[in-house]
């Protein structure tokens, strides 16, 4: 197996350095697969949540403190591994963070209590922003700077077909035979995807100077701050809107249970597609395509909320509300622009402010439901949160222009 340099900074190597074409698309497979198990993992829950609630014994509502718990998970981990691993080699690390998410999601199958199924949807959360981010890291070191958001897109594009074919597939077998295999079989995901990293993803060297003190050095950056604040609070409306989506499709549209898995499809095409015209925006334009998501976002999430009652336009809007991940590899590849030489804490913490991000939909959709608003009302919520977003960005752009007016002076 050959050893390649993946550097914590933006790669500067010249072009004929670079992997071969095979090996940067293999590399890209064993990462994606990864993000395929983690997308599984975090997203099937949402349509699983009434089937843990009645085994539990729990509401609708109090089964959604797992989505919670996994997320808090993901921003407790993501930050705390990128700093703690510092001088790990990426492969490595790769590799571990791989092996804890498999071992989390077995358990969680298991978990006897709703407490203890809570507890481990939190431990299998740690892994995840770190994952992320050091496989986004490894991606874009292999391909040349103006084509690092599609490299970065193409590892998320685990995530986003999770939503397309891992979710749905998963929440009708749950449904079908028993919630507990869905996690069973992201587990043997998490297991795969070590394989696959131990055979294609190449040794690595630790940069030079890598530390855990360099790493903190992100947040010293108030860019990295804006950025992570567009996302934590941006995209919450996304995640207040698919955390209900199983209850909205049979208690607002009046649809059967067999609709659900129907909808995740929808919003898994929404994904990829999102993805797919999100990464080629960003090589473009990194701030328009994020702001330009941001105001897409309130528009296709007040549709959401005037229109969930009716089936069509329920299915149309929840595709739509999906497109709006185009932002994903923007703000992954905005990161590593802005965090200098912290690349890996930075990189990592973009997952911690979309489970920020998550946490918040989740737990104000939960709060606008109990209040008696319906399940449709989450769709305002979102493009409350999206609308305050677009003023972290407006902040974002602010600094952005007076960093660049100093240096032209």
């Amino acid at each position: 197996m050959s050893e390649i340099a993946i550097n914590d900074s933006i790669r500067t190597q010249p072009d004929d350095e670079l992997p071969s074409a095979t090996t940067v698309a293999l590399v890209q497979l064993a990462l994606a697969c990864g993000g395929f198990g983690i997308g599984t993992g975090e997203f099937a829950i949402m349509g699983l949540l009434p089937n843990v609630a009645d085994t539990f014994s729990v509401t609708t509502p109090q089964a959604g403190y797992v989505i919670s718990a996994y997320a808090l998970g993901v921003v407790v981990g993501a930050p705390v591994i990128a700093v703690l691993a510092a001088k790990m080699a990426r492969r490595t690390l790769l590799l571990t963070l791989m092996l804890v998410f498999a071992a989390g999601n077995i358990s969680s199958a298991a978990a006897p209590t709703f407490e203890s199924f809570t507890f481990l949807r939190f431990v299998t959360g740690l892994p995840h922003g770190a994952y992320f981010g050091v496989a986004a890291l490894v991606a874009a070191s292999m391909v040349p700077v103006h084509r690092r958001a599609r490299a970065v897109g193409r590892v998320m594009l685990g995530l986003t077909v999770a939503t397309l074919l891992g979710t749905p597939l998963t929440t009708f077998f749950g449904q079908s035979l028993d919630w507990q295999v869905a996690f069973l079989s992201v587990g043997i995901v998490g297991l795969l995807t070590v394989a696959l990293i131990w055979f294609y993803v190449p040794k690595d060297r630790v940069s030079e100077g890598a530390s855990f003190l360099r790493e903190l050095g992100a947040f010293r950056r108030p860019q990295v701050w804006l950025t992570l604040g567009i996302a934590a609070v941006g995209y919450g409306g996304m995640f207040a809107m698919f955390s209900y989506i199983a209850s909205t499709t049979t208690e607002v549209a009046m649809l059967p249970a067999s609709a659900v898995p129907i909808m995740l499809v929808l919003f898994g095409v929404g994904m990829n597609a999102g993805n797919f015209i999100g990464s080629w925006l960003a090589d473009k334009s990194l701030l328009g395509t994020i702001g330009g998501s941001l105001v897409y976002n309130i528009a296709v999430l007040a549709m959401f909320a005037l229109t969930a009652a009716n089936p069509y336009m329920l299915g149309l809007s929840v595709f739509l509300v999906g497109c709006g991940f185009a932002a994903g590899p923007a703000l992954q590849t905005r990161l590593m622009d802005v965090a200098a030489d912290a690349q890996t804490l930075a990189a990592a913490s973009n997952h911690s402010a979309f489970n920020i991000a998550n946490a918040i939909g989740a737990w104000l959709g939960g709060l606008v439901i109990a209040w008696g608003y319906g399940f449709a009302a989450t769709g305002y919520v979102g493009a409350a949160l999206s609308f305050l977003g677009l003023f972290v960005f407006a902040a974002s752009l602010r600094l952005e222009r007076r960093s660049r007016s100093a240096q032209a002076a």
